[in-house]
């Protein structure tokens, strides 16, 4: 995969300490599309992952706090549940 190349991950944490929370939430929002709460839709390329992997670690703490990066497959079908709208993806969108 080039570098340049990005995937689709969910990033979900549960945080401990409001102060940490905070610093994990803005962290991961600076590279999220969508989300809600503790769970983010991200789109990275092969170093954004290594710096929100990176930075994820020097927020949080192991013995209290926990951070999962899952890769999804973007092809595949959205579901919504409840009053929840299908959400509609422009041609393009900056990350920066």
């Amino acid at each position: 995969m080039a570098d340049s190349q990005r995937v689709l991950y969910l990033a979900a944490y549960d945080v401990s300490d409001q102060g940490r929370l905070r610093a994990a939430l803005h962290c991961v929002r600076a590279y999220a599309t969508g989300g809600q709460k503790s769970v983010h839709e991200v789109w990275l390329t092969a170093a954004e992952k290594g710096e929100l992997l990176g930075d994820m670690s020097f927020i949080l703490h192991d013995d209290e706090d926990s951070f999962l990066l899952i890769r999804l497959d973007a092809r595949q079908t959205v579901h919504t549940l409840g009053l929840g709208v299908v959400p509609v993806d422009p041609d393009w969108f900056y990350v920066g």
